[in-house]
């Protein structure tokens, strides 16, 4: 029997449960252990932010795209509590995202994982159709600098 959640896909940042996101990127997530508390704090500011809660209140997982919100999008920052895995919860704020309003239209949409290439290709994400014209500048030392 499948256990249908209740939840609340919302992109008001005043209900971000900020210091639970911090936690779960700083600490827990492999792409941003380390990350000081005020460029965490910028990144949210700057960014179009999606928080997915429980009926309860819970904020279970979240998502931030930077965006120009007419040609180009940057997804990032893509989680799901631990606690909250397998229930279908990344698939439903998959789609709030893709129908977002502000991020219809967009010429292209980057992301990078390691592990949920399945997932994101149920959203039409392939890998680079010309990784030959992609370049990137990554400075992996940027947590420690502050």
């Amino acid at each position: 029997m499948t256990q249908i959640l209740e939840i609340e896909i919302s992109t008001d940042k005043d209900k971000l449960q900020r210091d639970k996101i911090y936690q779960f990127l700083s600490e827990v997530s492999y792409w941003s252990k380390g990350l000081p508390w005020d460029v965490f704090d910028r990144s949210i500011e700057n960014s179009l932010c999606f928080g997915l809660y429980l009926a309860n209140g819970e904020q279970v997982a979240f998502a931030r795209v930077i965006t120009d919100k007419a040609t180009f999008a940057y997804l990032g920052d893509v989680f799901v509590t631990p606690a909250h895995r397998g229930k279908g919860l990344s698939k439903q704020l998959m789609q709030a995202i893709d129908a977002h309003h502000e991020l219809q239209g967009l010429h292209r949409v980057l992301l990078a994982t390691a592990d949920a290439h399945d997932l994101y290709k149920q959203f039409g994400f392939t890998p680079l159709g010309a990784p030959d014209r992609m370049m990137e500048r990554h400075n992996k030392a940027a947590y420690q600098q502050h």
